[in-house]
């Protein structure tokens, strides 16, 4: 009898800025009852762990990394990490990677993806903490901000009780617009419940595409007759939100699938690192099954999915997300995939 293969532990990478509540996060993790044996891996600058310290007495394997940035030189140091973790048979089912607050999140997503790694390990969700009080200055003057928030497959609005609401919702709008696609949640000392953390399966090719709407809030396209509005700070918003950006294209009509690869190949080989995240759902004309898209910057995977429902919209769904995406031009670009012959299913 054959020997069932063993499903690849699941892996949270934790990041955010320096200071927003990435160490509370994992210490608050730690201590809930979900059932899961963690193995942690710390990532920190110099000699001296702090981290480490704090989660002596936690009942976990903890490992540290403090011999550089683990999205640069230790990536190596990552990857023999978690293979003689798993290869020395320490007993855990699921993997914790926190980052240092100056790291880019995306290298390590791609670690992951390594077949040396793939076949042990399988990366769940990328999970930013963000301090509701520093955010906006932070993405106004640290390069590393951005990326962490448009990486993210879940994002904590942390500290949300030192600010005030009107704030909190900008802060929040600002957020949507550099990433539709996270799942966000206010917190206050980054206390959350574990089922939105782990095991979320936001990476996996098959999860639901969930466009996440900003908040509502008046336009300013034409002259503001709200006197409290502060016009200052909404300039100072749009001069910095168009660097990083993310956007939804939805078609009704199916879409020729040749077509559509060439497409995709074209967008993802010329601007692929532009393209920090997509994500789709695909009508595909002449067939009766929907097709599902995800990619992380060049790398992407487009396979056919299950029957459409009879009762089910048929339409395509893409989102992007990434810096100085030109909108338009990817708009026109797609729109030239629909099929020339409508139905045909």
């Amino acid at each position: 009898m054959k020997k069932k293969e063993k499903e690849p532990i699941p892996a949270t990478i934790l990041t955010g800025f320096l200071g927003a509540g990435k160490t509370t996060l994992l210490q608050n993790l730690l201590t809930q009852n979900h059932g899961y044996k963690c193995a942690i891996i710390i990532n920190e600058f110099g000699e001296i762990s702090i981290d480490n310290q704090i989660l002596l007495n936690v009942d976990e394997d903890v490992l540290e990394l403090n011999n550089g940035c683990i999205c640069c030189r230790v990536r190596g140091d990552l990857v023999n990490s978690v293979l003689n973790l798993v290869k020395k048979g320490k007993r855990f089912d699921y993997l914790l990677v926190e980052t240092t607050g100056l790291a880019d999140p995306s290298p390590i997503a791609y670690t992951f993806m390594l077949k040396e790694l793939a076949d042990h390990v399988r990366l769940d969700s990328i999970v930013t903490v963000a301090d509701a009080r520093h955010l906006e200055s932070m993405l106004d003057k640290a390069p590393e901000a951005a990326p962490q928030i448009a990486f993210a497959d879940v994002i904590l609005l942390n500290k949300t009780d030192l600010v005030e609401q009107p704030d909190l919702t900008r802060v929040e709008k600002r957020i949507r617009k550099m990433n539709a696609l996270a799942k966000m949640h206010r917190t206050e000392r980054s206390k959350i419940d574990f089922g939105k953390i782990l095991n979320t399966k936001a990476r996996d090719l098959f999860t639901e595409v969930e466009v996440q709407e900003e908040p509502h809030a008046h336009s300013h396209d034409a002259e503001c007759q709200d006197e409290d509005c502060d016009h200052e700070d909404h300039d100072h918003e749009h001069r910095h939100d168009d660097e990083v950006k993310s956007f939804c294209i939805t078609e009704e009509r199916p879409l020729d699938l040749k077509k559509t690869e060439q497409w995709l190949n074209e967008l993802l080989g010329t601007k692929g690192e532009q393209i920090y995240r997509s994500k789709g759902i695909l009508y595909i004309a002449g067939s009766a099954k929907r097709v599902v898209f995800q990619g992380v910057q060049m790398t992407f995977d487009a396979v056919p999915d299950r029957l459409w429902d009879i009762n089910e919209k048929r339409e395509t769904k893409f989102v992007f997300i990434g810096k100085e995406l030109d909108e338009p031009g990817i708009r026109e670009a797609f729109a030239r995939c629909v099929a020339e012959q409508a139905g045909g299913d």
